[in-house]
């Protein structure tokens, strides 16, 4: 394996909270990255805040030593896209979820980047195959959509499309491994990729318990925080019912259980749409939840993140080493630390 593909040249297009993320992420293991928006103004404090990322994670064990120091030489804002992207080796695009501002964006980094530069889209729910559609060379993009915050949630989902060339997946997952991620290769394409889906769906009900007086925001967040979600980080919903029922499996759990889910799945909300009148009481009943502490909130919430991710991902962060090893496979075992 090349040096330069342990290490590759990262451009990060979009400087949102989603584009600081991944350069952050880049930047603790000791890549070089270049940051360029479009819009100027989103660049501002961008140095600063991804530094402040970069020393947070510094501070927990999972950035190469000196970090936080190099930054300065690391890091660079490009004037252009054209500056941004030329001598990339993985570019990033992290620009708002709009099809046609993405197709448009990555039409002209084609027209800069390198041919060899493999582009992946953040995108947590379009499409590669219509991401693509003005695109010479569909085969060296693909779709890698992280959670939020991005420097912190390990899991990554890769969904190439029908034209992504199966060695750029490979470099991608490869990449990504390094970085101490987990990467989800998905097998096709489909709206909301996985963790969309699953997020809405228990979006959904813990909206409608809500907005029937069934229990209220702050009691509904900790009640899914601190019990399904605790028992699905250690093991994953199918793992869970499959040891819940002992010794005999998840064979012996269905056929003592599943009636009783059947029965809750036909009292689950069903409707698609949330009225105005309904948008109206959610934001009435959050806001009287948590008022406007946003910034309270975030740092509050990073917090408990970090400290829940040092509990299941012990060690310091993979590219601490001065020469990585050659990436591990992704763990099947959902019991098993994340992280090398």
């Amino acid at each position: 394996m090349s040096p330069g593909f342990s290490h590759p040249r990262v451009a990060v297009v979009g400087a949102g909270d989603v584009g600081r993320g991944w350069a952050a992420l880049a930047l603790a293991a000791g890549w070089p990255v270049a940051l360029y928006d479009a819009h100027a103004d989103a660049t501002l404090d961008a140095a600063e805040e991804i530094g402040r990322r970069v020393a947070a994670l510094e501070r927990r064990g999972h950035a190469v030593p000196g970090a936080t120091a190099a930054l300065p030489e690391r890091l660079r804002v490009g004037r252009s896209l054209l500056q941004a992207v030329t001598d990339a080796d993985w570019i990033i695009e992290a620009a708002p979820e709009e099809l046609h501002l993405k197709q448009r964006l990555l039409e002209q980094i084609e027209q800069v980047a390198r041919r060899a530069a493999i582009v992946t889209s953040s995108s947590s729910g379009l499409h590669a195959s219509d991401l693509v559609a003005r695109l010479r060379r569909p085969e060296r993009v693909l779709v890698a959509h992280p959670l939020n915050p991005v420097e912190l949630l390990p899991v990554i989902e890769v969904v190439p499309g029908p034209a992504t060339d199966p060695h750029c997946v490979e470099d991608v997952r490869a990449w990504l491994l390094r970085l101490d991620r987990v990467p989800i290769v998905l097998k096709k394409e489909i709206a909301g990729n996985a963790v969309g889906r699953i997020a809405a769906a228990v979006w959904r009900e813990s909206i409608h318990l809500v907005l029937e007086g069934v229990i209220d925001v702050e009691d509904m967040d900790r009640l899914v925080a601190l019990g399904p979600s605790l028992g699905w980080a250690a093991a994953g919903p199918h793992l869970t019912y499959h040891v819940g029922a002992g010794g005999h499996g998840v064979e012996v759990f269905l056929a003592n259980l599943l009636r009783t889910f059947e029965s809750w799945w036909a009292d689950l909300a069903t409707w698609d749409r949330l009225e105005p009148e309904a948008q109206a009481a959610l934001v009435r009943a959050i806001e009287r939840a948590y008022g406007a502490r946003i910034d309270g909130l975030r740092a509050e919430r990073d917090a408990r993140l970090a400290r829940l991710l040092d509990a299941v991902r012990p060690g310091p962060h993979a590219a601490a080493r001065s020469e990585p090893p050659s990436p591990p496979p992704v763990p099947t075992d959902p019991t098993r630390p994340l992280g090398p």
